[in-house]
């Protein structure tokens, strides 16, 4: 009878455990790698509850973790060259700017162009995420799923483009680089109107540019068949500049490798101080959000070790 008991609580608290994983969201965590800072945008699709934020400050080395809920869907981009008074906090940035005239783009997209990074996050089922250079280029990305289950490999554009950017382009700043549709707005380019279909709108010599580039990113409208990509009850780490190591895991086919999750921007090199990764998030503090999920699993595993005890003890 005991090891019937034993067995019957594992079994329901393995159950829990996945339920609440998927009920949880996911966390998202963003790192400076870039020789500059950078003032990431935040913007959430219409039904999907806002972030904690929709605009911030990055210095170099930094990192800060926000929780997304269940079925959140939205993009994240970086701005640059951001020039904000510190007494009013307006300003405007050079690229990736969302016209908010704040450090909080409130709702606002980013004005291309604009790397983006877009997330659908799923309740317990797939998530759907890409790196898309449909709006153009400014600086590079890549996002890493951290957990899950399923394909979940990661993606983005590691190359500078703007050193590769055709003259024709080139935006004014000469620190971003445009999509063909922005440059010219032809609807072949933009895929509207007679091309607004993937049977009529195909790649160009602009769009064949960027994908070569960047083998595994949204190259034009219809790329959905090498740039969409799946994961199962994972975090992410969106990483601007990324390093070799991850520069390598973007370009192959295998998954990536874990990444440590920061909850606070710092500066310096990255994130300092004790790996507290693999803490619930609720002794971490990295996702309040998600407290009361924590506290279920938290709850569930030692109610499973006394179980276990008492079984070995009777």
């Amino acid at each position: 009878m005991d090891r019937i008991f034993t067995s019957s609580a594992l079994h329901i608290t393995l159950i829990l455990l996945t339920i609440c994983k998927g009920l949880s969201g996911a966390t998202f965590t963003f790192i400076n790698r870039c020789g500059y800072t950078v003032w990431p945008g935040i913007l959430s699709n219409a039904g999907s509850t806002p972030l904690e934020s929709t605009g911030f400050e990055l210095p170099q080395g930094g990192s800060r973790s926000f929780q997304a809920p269940p079925n959140w869907s939205g993009r994240f981009w970086g701005r640059t060259g951001c020039t904000f008074d510190p007494n009013t906090g307006q300003g405007t940035c050079l690229t990736g700017d969302c016209s908010s005239n704040q450090i909080e783009c409130n709702g606002k997209n980013a004005n291309p162009p604009a790397t983006l990074a877009e997330f659908t996050v799923g309740s317990g089922v797939l998530d759907f995420y890409d790196v898309s250079l449909v709006d153009g280029y400014n600086l590079p990305m890549i996002v890493e799923p951290n957990g899950g289950s399923g394909s979940c490999l990661s993606t983005g554009c590691v190359t500078d483009m703007n050193q590769q950017c055709p003259t024709e382009l080139r935006a004014d700043s000469g620190q971003a680089c445009k999509s063909a549709c922005e440059a010219f707005g032809s609807p072949e380019y933009c895929c509207s109107g007679a091309y607004g279909s993937p049977d009529t709108c195909k790649p160009s010599v602009y769009s064949e540019m960027f994908k070569a580039a960047c083998p595994r990113s949204y190259s034009y409208a219809y790329d959905d068949a090498t740039s969409t990509f799946t994961c199962t009850g994972a975090d992410y780490v969106i990483t601007f500049c990324p390093s070799l190591t991850s520069q390598k895991s973007a370009r192959g086919n295998s998954p990536p490798a874990s990444t440590t999750n920061g909850s606070e921007t710092v500066s310096g090199d990255g994130p300092v101080g004790m790996d507290t990764s693999w803490l619930p998030n609720f002794l971490s503090g990295d996702s309040p959000n998600a407290l009361s999920c924590s506290v279920w699993q938290f709850t569930l595993i030692l109610s499973t070790i006394s179980c276990l005890f008492l079984s070995l003890v009777h």
